[in-house]
């Protein structure tokens, strides 16, 4: 049996699956936080207190057995500063969290191409008004909760690392860089590729969790690449977009994808491949804002009347955006006033669509393989109907897996470190099973090429989206229409 937790920005999961990938307990447990403008905060505390709540109903009704192995993944970006015992200094500024304006100037001026959302920026940011003193830690989300579980601090994955200015080709900090920028040898954390044990449950951890001491740790990845794991896409070429509160897209290539504006960004895989991918600030956040009251499937019901909608948006879910393009004071945006509620769900999802097809535009305008199997995981793949708006909205055939959350690609990941499988891609196969696939209609497909040229030409219009990338997603969409 192996465990895997993702700390989700809404809540916390945990599974227990088998070799086979039976899902043999999961547990969910709520997250709040504070929200206001750019400023996204949540307490590690909370994190810590929903991480024993899930696994606990995780383990509830396991079969009897020795768990293998357990690996944990957070959300991309999010960190805060602890003492030297590991308790939190501070909050943990969220992966959206958009105050650290200043110090991305500041990160870029010193040679580093950061965005403000970044965990470098943002932990420049908690350094000015926490002065570092001894023992102070740069610490990121999963750190924080592995060091719970094993009674020490333990060194951080490269794909967490990465955000904070972490050199994946020469696998180093840039330390004279970070000096320079506030950040003293001693606060950053020792780094090693995700797949690596990091130490076992204690009996401290047995004791809050359930999860029985012995229990090997492995190092784990963010959050979309733990998705990515779960759906099974680790082929070169393959691609893996998950829709959650936003929108995340992942792909395999041999060599890195390089992007001078520093949108697309490449994590680096357990076997030494590449990871390359973006977030976008579009997603179901955008849906769950407008009516907070909706019964999702209900309105998906009666969104089938509006294809296309009346209205055009680009559904942000908070001000900035990060791909397709960076634009830190983006704000949503709806053209056109919707004939009815229903018609404005409608927008919001096919907004969504667009966003996923320019991100996708972009991709192929950077040179980026997509000549393998794309899938759709997250908590937006659980409504059939946007499935197929999406599949439609691409014109490109879509693998839906069976189990599609982060929680099962740490699964995955721990069996691959714990030495069950040679390789992540053989743990995968094991482990990931198939839902079903979707390949889009053709006619609907054409219905909605016209209203996603809008979009191109708005944001252009807008200065938001570079005259080169708006150019390449028309001739992409002349090439798909004509084919």
């Amino acid at each position: 049996m192996w465990m895997g937790i993702d700390l989700g920005t809404q809540s916390v999961r945990a599974v227990l699956v088998g070799d086979d990938g039976d899902m043999l307990g999961s547990g969910a447990a709520p997250l709040g936080g504070s929200r206001d403008g750019v400023r996204h905060e949540q307490s590690p505390d909370d994190w810590w207190e929903a991480v024993r709540k899930a696994v606990g109903e995780a383990l509830r009704d396991r079969p009897r057995g020795a768990i293998g192995a357990l690996a944990v993944c957070g959300t991309s970006g999010t960190v805060l500063l602890t003492d030297g015992a590991g308790r939190p200094l501070t909050p943990g500024l969220m992966y959206d969290d958009g105050r650290a304006t200043a110090e991305t100037a500041l990160a870029r001026d010193g040679g580093l191409r950061v965005q403000p959302t970044w965990a470098l920026p943002k932990a420049m940011w908690l350094l000015r008004r926490h002065p570092a003193t001894g023992g102070v830690r740069l610490t990121h989300q999963p750190d924080f909760i592995v060091s719970r579980l094993v009674g020490r601090r333990t060194p951080t994955d490269s794909s967490h690392a990465l955000k904070t200015g972490y050199d994946l080709t020469t696998d180093t900090w840039p330390h004279e860089k970070l000096r320079a920028l506030g950040l003293a040898f001693g606060m950053l954390p020792e780094v090693v590729r995700p797949g690596t044990k990091l130490g076992e449950v204690d009996a401290d951890g047995e004791a809050a969790t359930g999860i029985p001491a012995g229990t090997p740790v492995i190092a784990g990845m963010t959050d979309g690449c733990a998705a990515q794991i779960a759906s099974g896409s680790l082929g070169l070429g393959s691609w893996n977009s998950v829709l959650g509160t936003t929108l995340v897209l992942k792909g395999v290539t041999a060599e890195p994808v390089h992007d001078s504006t520093g949108v697309v960004y490449n994590h680096r895989a357990p076997d030494g491949s590449w990871l390359p991918g973006g977030a976008s600030g579009v997603g179901a956040g955008a849906l769950a804002a407008a009516f907070p009251d909706a019964d999702p499937a209900s309105y998906d019901a009666l969104a089938h009347a509006y294809e296309p909608s009346t209205a055009l948006a680009y559904p942000l879910v908070s001000r900035g955006e990060r791909f397709p393009f960076l634009v830190p004071d983006a704000a949503p945006f709806l053209l056109g006033s919707p004939l009815s509620d229903a018609d404005h769900w409608a927008a919001l999802l096919q907004g969504v669509g667009h966003t996923e097809r320019l991100c996708l535009d972009y991709l192929d305008h950077l040179g980026a393989p997509q000549d393998g199997t794309l899938t759709f995981t997250g908590g937006g793949s659980r409504s059939a109907y946007w499935n197929q708006l999406r599949t439609d909205i691409l014109g490109r055939t879509v693998h839906i897996p069976r189990h599609s959350e982060p929680a099962l690609g740490m699964a995955v990941l721990a069996a691959y470190g714990a030495g069950a499988a040679p390789t992540l891609a053989d743990a995968a196969g094991r482990m990931v099973g198939l839902g079903h696939v979707l390949r889009p209609d053709p006619a609907r497909t054409a219905r909605f090429l016209g209203p996603y040229l809008r979009m191109v030409d708005e944001l252009e219009r807008r200065g938001w989206l570079p005259a080169p990338v708006a150019a390449h997603a028309r001739i992409r969409a002349d090439a798909l229409e004509n084919s």
